[in-house]
């Protein structure tokens, strides 16, 4: 059958020179088009919880050892971790290179907007946020929409059918027929994809216009080549080293993605195409099912390349330059800001507000510098968060023996195509009655 999901992607690169127009002919026009865009990512969020705990429950619940889930975790973790670092120590020398902020003025504007993100970011700690991975109820990670609550629910039902043995194989089975359910309506609500990159694009352009970039210019443009640094310098050798597998190909097999991210400013819109899709590459279910959402909330390179490089760039244009020591303590400050980002109205912007605010209060005011170009500087983070996100689920997947590296060639060479109107490799996949099930 021809993949008529191909003529959708050419709808949204359509739609999105289409948004861009609208918002330089008609910029008013192209404010009151961002509803179309919110509503659209709001469709894709709404099935992200649903997602995660089939895909979770159904890895976690047909794995023989339970200590494999733990050494997938643990790996995920402390890759993160190092990758975060590595990200804010790249920021941090470029930013220093690039010193952007030197020229600029801090105007009253910016200041009442630095205001008004840093009470954004104040509003979560992070006692409050490993506190918010605790649903109130066991149905409420689902309503509410948080990743890490619907991970703790779904870990801890997964290992329950575990303990089970056989007497789990029905529940197994019918999270399986919900999990197809679900994918099916994720396949449908793709098609609104055109509608919602237009008016995404068309408010953003209509919004901030051309003039708000000049003066923004090397921030941003230094932020785009530092993520591409990274990603190619850093992510690409080290997938190869490890796995086998070029980055450019990986990047290729998730353009639809990213085209998607591109278009929408937000990584959450592709999270469930990219389990999905490394699933579909040879990845396992039980480390796709931790590594991804888990490095949705703690594997945030890109953001945690924005906070070093936008705190250095606030820093300047408010004639308040860090000094050595000062960049090291504010290092290790924001490895641990950045793991806290996901779980922060505005993200990274908010973050980086409510970060100084604790930090060095007196950088504060200079955050409205960049509100401005934020949205696009976001693409960039948005971008960066998921390439990374891949990278680490073909790593960890390496690293734990649940890659199959020799279906990932076909995958990529293009000879097992991605069933793109089910996200779903059914004629594949073993009946649940015959998943091994443990007996603990």
């Amino acid at each position: 059958m021809r993949d008529r999901t191909r003529y959708l992607y050419l709808a949204v690169i359509l739609a999105v020179v289409a948004g861009v127009a609208v918002g330089f002919a008609a910029p008013e026009l192209g404010k009151e088009l961002k509803p179309l865009g919110t509503a659209f990512v709001a469709l894709i969020k709404m099935m992200i919880s649903p997602i995660i705990f089939c895909t979770i429950v159904l890895g976690v619940g047909s794995v023989t050892k339970a200590a494999k889930v733990g050494r997938v975790g643990g790996l995920a973790l402390g890759y993160f971790l190092v990758m975060s670092t590595v990200a804010l120590a790249i920021g941090l020398v470029v930013g220093n290179l690039l010193d952007p902020g030197a020229g600029l003025h801090l105007t009253d504007a910016a200041r009442q907007a630095a205001v008004a993100e840093a009470a954004k970011g104040g509003e979560s700690s992070t006692v409050d946020f490993l506190l918010g991975i605790i649903p109130t109820t066991l149905v409420s990670a689902f309503t509410e929409g948080q990743v890490l609550q619907t991970l703790l629910v779904a870990l801890l039902a997964g290992f329950a059918l575990q303990a089970m043995g056989s007497r789990g194989a029905p529940i197994l089975r019918g999270v399986e027929h919900i999990q197809r359910l679900v994918f099916r309506i994720l396949a449908m609500i793709m098609w609104a994809a055109p509608v919602g990159a237009f008016g995404a694009i068309a408010a953003v352009v209509g919004s901030t216009g051309i003039k708000a970039l000049e003066s923004l210019a090397v921030i941003m443009v230094g932020f785009y080549a530092t993520c591409a640094l990274f990603v190619g310098l850093v992510l690409g050798p080290l997938l190869w080293l490890v796995a086998r597998v070029g980055l450019w190909s990986l990047l290729r097999y998730l353009g639809r993605e990213f085209l998607l991210i591109l278009s929408t400013s937000s990584s959450e819109s592709a999270l469930p195409r990219l389990i999905a899709k490394m699933e579909h590459l040879g990845v396992s279910k039980p480390v796709v099912g931790i590594t991804v959402p888990t490095g949705y909330s703690f594997n945030l390179d890109g953001t945690a390349i924005y906070l070093t490089m936008a705190t250095l760039f606030v820093a300047s244009a408010t004639g308040a330059p860090l000094a050595v020591g000062e960049q090291v303590s504010l290092l290790l400050f924001m490895i641990i800001a950045s793991k806290g980002a996901a779980g922060v109205t505005g993200a990274g912007l908010a973050t980086l507000a409510g970060g100084l605010q604790s930090h060095r209060p007196d950088l504060v005011d200079g955050v409205g510098l960049i509100v401005g170009i934020d949205r696009f500087m976001s693409e960039a983070r948005a971008l960066t968060n998921f390439a990374g996100n891949a990278v680490a689920t073909v790593l960890v997947g390496t690293w734990t023996g649940e890659f199959d590296r020799a279906r990932a060639g076909e995958v990529l060479a293009g000879r097992l195509p991605f069933d793109e109107a089910t996200l779903l490799d059914e004629e594949q996949q073993p009946p649940a009655k015959d998943v091994e099930m443990s007996g603990v």
